[in-house]
């Protein structure tokens, strides 16, 4: 059995956070939204901001990094920014346990709750996500900083099919 372990993301992580993002951006022509895999990865600034922020983690099996999850805290819950695999490494519970490290750190920084934005009829996002326990919101449940994210992945054009915000509230 393979070895999984998650960690913090270094600078020497960028490039391979990059690589599995396109990657995983593959998921995505295979349905038809082309526009969403080719959307860039994050930018290196970008990702060294939530290192250095200590905001970001990766997840490795048998010491290669195979996908990664970023968070931010967005109107005063802990937001999941993007969680992603490469695709082989799929259905194996990896994205689950880097989204358990961003509940963790949302609980360590004093969040109640844990919100993320995602397509609604994507098998492996809100689908998913619901598995996990996450509730989809109503725009009059959204926070201001939720809503302005929002409006942003519609001005962005990522919304190319419905897209929702979700919630976990943590214990």
């Amino acid at each position: 059995m393979s070895a999984t372990t998650i960690r913090p993301a270094t600078v020497c992580d960028i490039e391979r956070i990059r690589e599995i993002e396109v990657d995983a951006g593959e998921m995505f022509r295979a349905i038809g939204l082309d526009a969403v895999a080719d959307d860039p990865p994050p930018a290196r600034d970008i990702l060294s901001a939530h290192i250095d922020d200590r905001t970001a983690w990766v997840a490795e099996v048998d010491g290669r990094v195979v996908g990664y999850a970023i968070s931010s805290i967005v109107d005063v819950e802990g937001h999941l920014d993007q969680v992603s695999l490469e695709r082989g490494a799929a259905g194996q519970g990896i994205g689950a346990r880097l989204i358990s490290e961003v509940i963790r750190w949302s609980q360590e920084s004093g969040c109640t709750s844990l919100t993320l934005t995602t397509f609604r009829d994507v098998a492996w996002n809100a689908p998913y996500y619901a598995r996990l326990g996450f509730s989809v919101l109503a725009d009059n449940e959204c926070g201001p900083q939720l809503l302005e994210l929002r409006a942003m992945e519609r001005q962005g054009g990522i919304e190319v099919r419905p897209r929702v915000a979700m919630r976990l509230q943590l214990s």
